[in-house]
């Protein structure tokens, strides 16, 4: 290996800092940076442009920016890095950053910093950046100024750092890293190094700093797998042997990979059906067929118990979105509760958890079905797959004649093609998806940002959420969430998607029902004054107007017929649609709470 002093012959130390960083941060597996422009981060963004194995996002807003690295996480299910510069455009970042660590999705923040000797002057431009993000991060770190004669140890400071900063982003409980970069003035290299026209006329600079003659000694950080141990998988099998009624709990953000064919196969063999959240990974595809994939529980469980008490129940994922079902499984005395979750992150706001299992879902899911006796067939689980049925039948018989907003939902899970994206925005839509989207053989790829369950920045995350694939992308949100987050479509109108070869359709379909429709559901409802003016919150928007600035091609719907043709439509347009459904709150809230009664009767 060389020397890293080598990289001391570069003419700027911010330059030969932040290529350092750079280098080993994508040696460790980066791929992927959202870069909004600004002054003091300039040695990074430099640091970036000069790469070739990095794929570069362009957002001018950071708030956007940081919902849609988010997105692109999330998808990805593995780190990306954010850029910006000093000042508020960090704090921007903070609702993002909340999101990220809530729902354990690994974020590198990287922002450029004034020099310390600025602090708490007075200086343009200048907060303190240190610890900005508190405890929603999993590390902070605060890097030393580069120095022209900065020593050997100083050098491998910053790309041991860079490969922690990864490698803990990234490890068993994922979340966001934060490294802030103070710079001190030159921020550029030398005018004559300027010009960066293509990859060919990089400054001399960057070229000596890429040569791989000056390649570092290198640090890498691995983990291993946590499986059950001999006494954990024997415990689990005799608790599945000696208790016939059992459920299997799949929240959202339930891990990736082949966990949804595992837990298919434990609740196969044990005869434990799964109540699958909608953003669990579990309730859309192959491995619903033969399994026994409950999804109507939101409907059932309002009007009282669908089945005898079970005796035990095995949780994966996070909290449940379903209202119904966590009162469900805190008002019923269920004596074995366990949750599995290799992250270690509890997620039990009941605080009845019996056994806590820091494990690999998956493997501990394969590990109990080889264990257990089969089950193939019981008393317990027909009765629990013919009330599922029996939910779903009577749902068809009892929809409303007058187009609503829950059956839009239900009609894009129904049109989406195989490996579709959906993203839900949080309020109404989510739930609806909850309640009403059936669980079916279709793969479609699901999220919603309900770490924190903000309406912020959904638009941006669902952008970066289809980014990384051809696939088709419908993201359905309500006229509020939209409002929140409308500059979010500058990425798909001609920034970030155009510069990373963004191509695949793309559907917003807007739910306006002219204000906060998920007020209507509390209590508050029935206060008039001040319901209308201060919680429901009539905006009287045209969306149209949204369209034109984005150049999105616009459709606005009132019925099922224009929505399916819509929306069918969209999912084969090349040029980004947003879709607006106009429908009466108030009248969709009652045929719902019409349809959950008929269906309980």
């Amino acid at each position: 290996m060389n020397n890293p002093l080598h990289h001391a012959q570069l003419s700027n130390p911010n330059l030969r800092d932040a290529t350092l960083f750079v280098e080993a941060v994508v040696a460790a597996g980066l791929t992927a940076v959202v870069i909004s422009p600004g002054s003091r981060s300039t040695p990074l963004t430099l640091a970036f442009a000069a790469q070739d194995k990095v794929k570069i996002y362009r957002h001018l807003d950071e708030r956007g920016a940081g919902f849609f690295a988010l997105g692109l996480a999330v998808a990805a299910d593995k780190p990306v890095a954010l850029v910006c510069t000093s000042g508020t455009a960090v704090a921007n970042y903070y609702p993002a950053i909340i999101e990220a660590h809530m729902s354990q999705v690994p974020l590198l923040i990287l922002t450029g910093d004034r020099p310390h000797e600025l602090r708490h002057s007075g200086a343009n431009q200048t907060i303190d950046q240190v610890n900005i993000f508190g405890s929603h991060l999993l590390w902070a770190v605060d890097m030393p100024i580069p120095q022209a004669d900065a020593p050997d140890v100083a050098l491998r400071n910053v790309t041991g750092t860079a490969v922690r900063a990864y490698t803990s982003a990234n490890g068993l409980r994922k979340g966001p890293v934060h490294v802030n970069f103070p710079f001190r003035k030159p921020l550029e290299p030398k005018i004559e190094e300027q010009r960066l026209k293509n990859k060919s006329e990089q400054s001399p600079l960057l070229r000596q700093a890429q040569d791989k003659s000056f390649n570092l000694q290198s640090l890498t950080i691995t983990h291993g797998e946590l499986i059950l141990t001999r006494s954990q998988q024997s415990y689990l099998a005799d608790l599945i042997n000696t208790h016939e009624r059992g459920l299997i709990i799949c929240g959202p953000r339930c891990p990736g990979g082949n966990f949804a064919q595992a837990v298919a196969g434990l609740s196969q063999m044990s005869g434990y059906p799964i109540l699958a959240d909608a953003l669990s990974g579990v309730r859309f595809g192959l491995h619903t067929n033969g399994a026994s994939i409950v999804g109507g529980y939101e409907t059932l469980m309002q009007k009282g118990e669908p089945w005898p008490t079970p005796e035990v129940i095995i949780r994966f994922g996070a909290v449940p979105t379903s209202k119904w079902l966590n009162d469900y499984l805190q008002r019923t005395e269920i004596p074995q509760r366990i949750h599995i979750r290799e992250s270690g992150v509890w997620a039990d706001e009941s605080h009845l958890t019996t056994l806590f299992l820091q494990v690999n879902a998956e493997q501990a899911c394969y590990q109990m079905a080889q264990s257990v006796r089969p089950r193939l067939s019981s008393t317990w689980s027909r009765a629990v797959a013919a009330v599922e049925t029996a939910v779903w039948q009577r749902t068809e018989q009892h929809l409303p004649d007058e187009y609503t907003d829950f059956q839009a939902v239900m009609d894009t899970v129904a049109l989406l093609p195989a490996n579709g994206r959906l993203f839900m925005g949080n309020s109404l839509p989510v739930r609806h998806l909850d309640q009403f989207a059936r669980p079916s053989q279709t793969p479609i790829h699901v999220h919603a940002n309900r770490g924190a369950s903000g309406i912020d920045g959904n638009v941006s995350t669902a952008l970066g959420f289809g980014a990384v694939s051809k696939s088709p992308l419908v993201a359905v949100l309500g006229d509020i969430t939209f409002y929140h987050d409308m500059n979010g479509l500058l990425a798909v109108a001609g920034g970030g998607w155009q510069m990373a070869g963004k191509n695949a359709p793309t559907t917003f379909v807007v739910l306006n029902n002219n204000g906060g429709g998920i007020f209507r559901r509390l209590p508050i409802a029935a206060i008039e004054p001040p319901f209308t003016d201060l919680f429901l919150t009539p905006h009287n928007l045209d969306f149209a107007h949204a369209a034109r600035l984005y150049n999105l091609d616009f459709v606005r719907v009132t019925n099922r017929d224009e929505f399916r043709q819509a929306l069918g439509a969209s999912l084969y347009n090349a040029v980004p649609t947003l879709l607006e459904l106009v429908t009466n709150g108030r009248c969709d809230h009652e045929h719902r709470l019409a349809l959950i009664k008929a269906v309980n009767q």
